[in-house]
C-alpha cells in the first residue's frame, strides 16, 4: 500500500507524517532508542518504552511495508488454554501449513486470559515473526496497535469476543452446529432437553446456546431455564453440571454438551448416578474430536473442522505477510452432524 504524498495530520493534531526522528524528539529520546521499542529489544528502561509506545499510538505511527522485508520464518500460535485435545488439532492444522511454507511454530499460552500479556508482546516483537495466530483470544486495543505498528499481521482463531469488522478472524457455523444438534435430539423424540454451554463470555459459545434456543423455539419447545447450564469446555464442568441436571426432580432426557470434553464429562456423570447413555440419556457433544469415537458409547457430535480451521488460518496470515489483500476478512467453515451410538429415541 503506497503512503500518501500530500501533507496531511497525526493523530495527534500535527502536521506531516509520522516519524521515527518526530517520536524521538517528542519523547526527549534519541531515534536509536524509539527503533529499539519497535524492534522489542530489552535494553530500554519500562517508562521510557511506555512513554514512546503512547507516542507511536497517539501519532498512528506505522512502519512502511519494506520495513519487514526479512521476517524471522516462523508463526507465533498462542492459546488462552494448551491442556485440551482441541488444541492439539489446530496445531496439527498450523503446523502443516508451517512446514510447506518452510516456517517454524513458536507455541505460547496466556494462562487462561483471553488477552495475553505485555510479556507475549514484547516477545512477538523480538521473535519479529512472519504472522501470529491467536485462538480464542482476543487483544487489547493498544495490542492491535502495537502489531499494525510493526507491520506484524495476526488472524484470530475462534475469537473469544467479536473481533470487529478490520481484525481477519477464522471460525465455524457454531450457530447452525446448535441447531442441528438440538433438532436431531428433537426427531428422535426428545422433548426435554438439557444443554452443557461453555463460558456465556465466548462468542462461540452464546452461537451454539442460540441455535440451541432457535431449534427448541421452531419446534414449538419451551426451554426451561432449569435445563441450561453453562461450563467451561472441559471434562470436570461437564461432570458438575451433568451431575446437577441429572439430579433435578424432572432430569432431561437428552442433553447437548457444547465440547466433546464437556460430553466426556456427563458421561462419568451419568455413570455416578444409574444413567444408562442412550438407553435412559441421549448424549450429543461438539467438535468431533478423535477421541469420540472411542467413547463408551461412541459420542454423537458436531464436527467442527479444527484442523481446516487452522490451516486457513495460517494460509491468511502466511498471505497477508506477503503483503496480499484477502477478499474476506471473516471466514467461517461449515459444521456438521455426526451420528453414532449416544443418542436414541426416547422412551
Amino acid at each position: 500500500m503506497s503512503v500518501s504524498r500530500s501533507p496531511q495530520r497525526g493523530r495527534s493534531g500535527r502536521s506531516g507524517p509520522a516519524t521515527i526522528a518526530k517520536i524521538a524528539k517528542e519523547a526527549g529520546v534519541s531515534a536509536p532508542t524509539v527503533s529499539k521499542v519497535l524492534n522489542g529489544r530489552a535494553d530500554v528502561a519500562p517508562h521510557t518504552r511506555a512513554r514512546v509506545e503512547a507516542l507511536i499510538r497517539q501519532h498512528g505511527y506505522q512502519r512502511r511495508g519494506n520495513a519487514r522485508a526479512n521476517p524471522s520464518p516462523m508463526l507465533d500460535l498462542i492459546f488462552h488454554e494448551l491442556d485440551s485435545a482441541w488444541a492439539v488439532e489446530v496445531i496439527k492444522g498450523v503446523t502443516r501449513v508451517a512446514h510447506d511454507e518452510g516456517l517454524n511454530v513458536v507455541l505460547s499460552e496466556s494462562a487462561g486470559s483471553t488477552t495475553p500479556g505485555q510479556s507475549w508482546v514484547d516477545g512477538v516483537f523480538a521473535r519479529r515473526p512472519t504472522g501470529v495466530i491467536l485462538v480464542l483470544s482476543d487483544l487489547s486495543p493498544a495490542q492491535r496497535t502495537q502489531l499494525t505498528t510493526r507491520n506484524i499481521p495476526f488472524v484470530v482463531v475462534d475469537p473469544a469476543g467479536d473481533p470487529g469488522e478490520d481484525v481477519p478472524s477464522i471460525g465455524s457455523a457454531n450457530w447452525s452446529g446448535g441447531v442441528a444438534a438440538t433438532r436431531h435430539l428433537i426427531e428422535l423424540g426428545h422433548r426435554r432437553i438439557g444443554v452443557i454451554a461453555g463460558p456465556p463470555t465466548m462468542m462461540c459459545s452464546r452461537a451454539r446456546l442460540d441455535g440451541y434456543r432457535a431449534a427448541m423455539e421452531t419446534a414449538g419447545l419451551s426451554v426451561d431455564p432449569a435445563l441450561i447450564r453453562s461450563g467451561n469446555f472441559h471434562v470436570e464442568g461437564g461432570y458438575d453440571n451433568g451431575m446437577a441436571l441429572l439430579r433435578l426432580p424432572e432430569p432431561p432426557t437428552a442433553i447437548f454438551a457444547g465440547s466433546d470434553l464437556q460430553a466426556l464429562g456427563l458421561y462419568e456423570a451419568a455413570r455416578a448416578r444409574g444413567v444408562r447413555i442412550p438407553g435412559q440419556l441421549s448424549v450429543v457433544g461438539y467438535d468431533d474430536l478423535p477421541v469420540a469415537v472411542w467413547a463408551g458409547p461412541p459420542l454423537t457430535t458436531i464436527r467442527q473442522p479444527l484442523i481446516e480451521m487452522a490451516e486457513a488460518a495460517a494460509r491468511l496470515v502466511v498471505s497477508i505477510s506477503r503483503g496480499e489483500r484477502p477478499a474476506n476478512l471473516r471466514i467461517d467453515l461449515a459444521t456438521s452432524l455426526v451420528v453414532r451410538q449416544s443418542t436414541a429415541p426416547v422412551r
